[in-house]
């Protein structure tokens, strides 16, 4: 399905997908990012995902029918395949490194030994980063976790914190006020501006969370270099 494009302002146009939130989406953002990249390198000074969007942003005008010309001379279907590299991230799920896991527990009615089996059993495809920098938005949480955002945020959520909200799941690559419900948390730094690639993984790769003990946690924050999940 191709989508429509809408002008906002004279720099930023948008394209918007009316379809549900699937790889085979996922899979036609990322051919056409490709393809407006390729197409447009001296009119594009930047392009940001969305689950269902992707936006334009012009370093300069140009004609308002030039992008939705474009569109109707694209192939959808001309696009690879998303990666199958899975990235292991270890997570300490307690009430020590989530503090909201007892209660998303009892809101669930299921045993907290469930709900941290059910969302680490569980694959994540990272559809894109926001909010924060280094913040993944990912798709694939099991419809059981679905959770309301909280009423009122926390003023302060720890870096590393594995965090679910609606119908996503997260972690908080730095400290920040947040109104996700917190399960666990990583040991590992997610998110290292100092670095050429301060990411390491990208969108269309997927995220694994692999259960670890609180010694483990402790551990592997003193020696980040000692996980193995990269």
């Amino acid at each position: 399905m191709k989508p429509i494009v809408k002008q906002i302002t004279p720099l930023l146009y948008e394209f918007e997908w009316n379809s549900a939130v699937t790889d085979a989406l996922l899979q036609q953002q990322l051919s056409f990012k490709s393809n407006l990249q390729n197409d447009f390198s001296s009119e594009i000074s930047e392009l940001r995902m969305g689950f269902k969007s992707l936006a334009v942003v012009l370093s300069k005008p140009v004609e308002s029918a030039l992008l939705s010309d474009w569109l109707q001379s694209t192939n959808p279907e001309e696009s690879s395949k998303l990666s199958e590299k899975i990235w292991q991230i270890p997570v300490c799920y307690s009430q020590e490194t989530g503090r909201d896991l007892e209660s998303l527990a009892k809101d669930k009615n299921i045993p907290q030994e469930k709900l941290i089996s059910i969302h680490s059993q569980s694959l994540y495809r990272l559809h894109f980063y926001g909010f924060l920098p280094g913040f993944m938005y990912l798709n694939g949480l099991v419809k059981e976790l679905h959770t309301a955002r909280k009423s009122v945020p926390d003023r302060v959520v720890p870096a590393g914190s594995v965090a679910i909200g609606a119908a996503q799941t997260g972690i908080y690559p730095s400290s920040s006020p947040g109104g996700w419900h917190l399960i666990g948390q990583t040991p590992i730094p997610l998110f290292d501006p100092k670095l050429a690639h301060p990411v390491f993984a990208t969108a269309g790769e997927r995220i694994e969370f692999i259960p670890i003990t609180k010694l483990e946690f402790g551990q592997l924050r003193r020696h980040p270099q000692q996980a193995t999940f990269r």
